[in-house]
């Protein structure tokens, strides 16, 4: 039996997994793939292994992503708005540390 749920958690919640929990699931796998993919990557010799490696790792990456869209939009990934002055100084902050890079663009 399939457990529907809305954008909000029930404040009890029985021990059976509702579509909310299926794609949290999802999405910590897509994670956990991605950062195994990056490693093997690195230390591939094979280029044939790493190329094929690389197409999956990017295929995850876009599984991820739909992922996290459709938990955005339903609301169970939620992000904080930040004030646009605090965006202003991490703009400003970061944006000094472009003269410490070696090639300049």
């Amino acid at each position: 039996m399939m457990v529907q749920q809305t954008g909000n958690l029930p404040q009890v919640k029985d021990p059976q997994m509702n579509d909310r929990d299926r794609l949290n699931d999802l999405l910590a796998t897509e994670k956990y793939l991605s950062m195994g993919y990056n490693v093997a990557l690195n230390e591939f010799s094979h280029r044939e292994l790493y190329d094929t490696v690389k197409m999956i790792l990017s295929d995850t990456h876009d599984a991820h992503r739909v992922t996290f869209e459709q938990m955005f939009n339903l609301g169970w990934y939620k992000l904080p708005q930040q004030p646009l002055d605090t965006v202003a100084l991490a703009y400003n902050q970061f944006s000094n540390y472009q003269g410490q890079f070696p090639y300049q663009q």
